[in-house]
């Protein structure tokens, strides 16, 4: 029975332990899914509840009124600005259940046009189900 375990207990003991930087990454590539598939929900799962977001001189607090914020530009099958996506530029460890992650956001529209690029701040708290947003900043 116990030589039975063996190959179980090492394939256990080999996997690779999930970062908190992993999970946040992971998230943030459903989030960029459920823009490009143009499903609101999806992308804003990320959020916490009670986040807040800024950018220029606009400021929303609360999931609800940033999902407003971006409603109008979601359409079955897709996201009328173009095609979203992250690129890691620096994290920070704030605490053991705060992380701050910076990334490049590129939007690259359908049919060739420009593509628009900036870059996004957001904290990060753990939480029961999972990292959320709780602050961001985009420019």
């Amino acid at each position: 029975m116990l030589a039975n375990l063996l190959p179980f207990t090492l394939l256990v003991a080999a996997a690779p332990a999930t970062t908190p930087q992993a999970e946040i990454e992971a998230a943030m590539a459903s989030s960029a899914a459920g823009w490009n598939a143009g499903d609101l929900s999806r992308f804003m799962a990320v959020y916490a509840d009670d986040a807040i977001y800024a950018a220029g001189t606009e400021l929303a607090r609360g999931k609800a009124a940033i999902a407003a914020r971006y409603a109008k530009s979601f359409a079955p099958g897709g996201n009328t600005r173009g095609r979203l996506t992250f690129q890691p530029v620096a994290w920070r460890t704030i605490s053991n259940v705060h992380r701050l992650f910076v990334a490049r956001w590129t939007l690259t529209p359908a049919g060739g046009a420009k593509a628009q690029t900036g870059l996004t701040t957001l904290l990060f708290e753990r939480r029961k189900d999972g990292w959320r947003i709780i602050s961001d900043h985009s420019s």
